[in-house]
């Protein structure tokens, strides 16, 4: 049996730690034909498998919400890198952080003066496709439209986008002053203070006072017009910081499919009880806590509350925060805490051929040794090739 290297169509990995959706096989192996998942067993595998030396072979990660493309894109202020070598090299950090499918975030809104990608979605979209079309890329990649409400022009911007057959998760966001995720304008200061390259107090006024007259103005009307355009083409829904009762409200109204980042204990309980999937981001668990103050995701994972994860703006982390779950919070074990990064985002954005090692689904596998408390990704195949 070979280990694919674009040349053959079998492959056995044998010697391993391997990670099924329930339970862990302490020493196992799996056999993939033609990209397919076909047979899976504990003990010993046949003569000329890939030996994983006692490694964990879990399904490939899948990542809903990164805009990490951003930092290959702009990788400093007023500085755009071509764009597509930036989605390649993005790809390729991916890749190697053992995430084989991703749902890359694209910012669908224009706001003067705030973010150098604002109203560049439409580029980078653009890069990806030709970036796939040229074969260059590892990770099989897909599109997660973030919409602004308040803006004046991202009902027209997303329309732009909508038909592509690419578009797999909308996201429902206001960063408005005073409200879901910055409710302490403070912090909203602190966060473009630091991103922003030092914009000042009377500068922030301006941005600010702009953002609540753009919500009073369009943010009814661009909701509703944004969740009609989601439900006319079949995509998902996201919603974003919900942080009240009303905000889960509306969510369930809209037909949410996953609620991303809430960022009260109140809310998360509501959106569970709704039945909508909680998303945190990967780096909360691994830093114990949010970055701009809200309900930490161990709280909500020790809660019952938590049911996916993004690695957000770091890739690597979504897989330290898979494996450091069952050690922060004991309930869950390591086949639950994958499926959190594997099955449990396939599923939420209808993507069920993948997420995990079960025969007939798609044998995107890593190997991944751990050395202490930090993972190391040793090798990544996608549909059964090795692309990392």
């Amino acid at each position: 049996m070979n280990e694919m290297n674009g040349t053959g169509s079998e492959i056995c990995i044998g010697n391993a730690r391997v990670v099924l959706p329930d339970h862990v096989i302490e020493r196992g192996w799996v056999v993939a034909v033609d990209g397919k998942i076909v047979e899976f067993g504990e003990g010993a595998c046949a003569a000329g498998s890939v030996d994983a030396d006692g490694d964990l072979i879990m399904p490939g990660l899948i990542e809903l919400h990164t805009d990490h493309l951003e930092a290959h894109y702009v990788p400093r202020p007023k500085v755009f890198w071509d764009p597509i070598a930036a989605v390649v090299s993005y790809d390729s950090q991916l890749a190697t952080s053992g995430i084989t499918t991703v749902l890359d975030s694209l910012r669908v809104w224009r706001e003067e003066g705030a973010e150098a990608v604002d109203g560049r979605a439409g580029v980078l979209s653009q890069a990806i496709g030709a970036a796939r079309d040229g074969g260059l890329l590892r990770a099989d990649h897909f599109l997660h439209l973030r919409c602004e409400i308040p803006m004046p022009d991202v009902v027209a911007e997303a329309a732009e986008l909508i038909d592509r057959p690419d578009v797999r998760l909308m996201s429902l966001m206001d960063h408005t002053p005073g409200q879901r995720q910055f409710r302490d304008e403070a912090k909203l200061r602190d966060y473009y203070r630091g991103k922003a390259g030092g914009m000042t107090d009377a500068q922030l006024d301006v941005l600010f006072a702009q953002r609540l007259a753009y919500q009073t103005a369009h943010a009814a009307t661009n909701m509703r017009a944004i969740v009609a355009l989601a439900h006319q083409y079949g995509i998902p829904l996201a919603s974003h910081d919900d942080t009240t009762a009303e905000n889960v409200d509306d969510a369930v109204r809209d037909g949410v499919a996953v609620a991303e980042f809430p960022t009260t204990l109140e809310a998360a309980r509501g959106l569970h009880e709704a039945g909508i999937g909680i998303l945190m981001g990967a780096p909360n668990v691994v830093r114990d806590g949010s970055h701009s103050g809200n309900i930490a995701a161990i709280d909500l994972a020790r809660e019952g509350l938590l049911d996916i994860m993004s690695s957000d703006y770091i890739p690597s982390s979504l897989l330290m925060a898979a494996l450091q779950l069952p050690q922060k919070a004991p309930m869950i074990d390591l086949a639950a805490a994958v499926r959190t990064v594997t099955k449990a985002p396939a599923e939420a954005v209808g993507l069920a051929d993948r997420g995990a090692i079960e025969v007939g689904r798609r044998a995107d596998l890593i190997r991944v040794h751990v050395a202490g408390n930090v993972p190391v990704v040793r090798s990544v195949w996608r549909e059964g090739r090795r692309v990392a």
